[in-house]
């Protein structure tokens, strides 16, 4: 198993270091939810299909990630708490070159 440490920020503040596993094709969404980072059913809601910005974090490291889909920018122009380095969890996958990863989870909408 390839597992990266990366950090995440929960929404009280506490920052978490987490193993990753980078072979079992998980997104940033989907680690948040099997470390139960965030309250059941506060993240993750539409279940990963950049429908519904519950997993906006801000992406806190230097990392080159993927270019944003339509769908997420979409989703990230009709979101709160929108900031210039917001991304939706559930469309950054877990890969070696992500190890080091710097999060933190957006407030919840409400």
């Amino acid at each position: 198993m390839t597992d990266i440490k990366i950090k995440i920020t929960d929404r009280e503040g506490v920052t978490h270091e987490v193993d990753a596993p980078t072979d079992m094709n998980m997104n940033l969404m989907e680690v948040v939810r099997s470390y139960e980072l965030a309250p059941e059913g506060t993240i993750g809601i539409c279940g990963g299909m950049a429908m519904c910005a519950s997993c906006q974090c801000y992406v806190e490291s230097d990392h080159e990630l993927p270019e944003k889909s339509d769908d997420e920018e979409a989703m990230l122009s009709e979101a709160f708490n929108v900031k210039d380095n917001s991304r939706l969890g559930c469309q950054i996958h877990m890969t070696p070159e992500l190890d080091g990863l710097k999060v933190e989870l957006a407030p919840e909408e409400m």
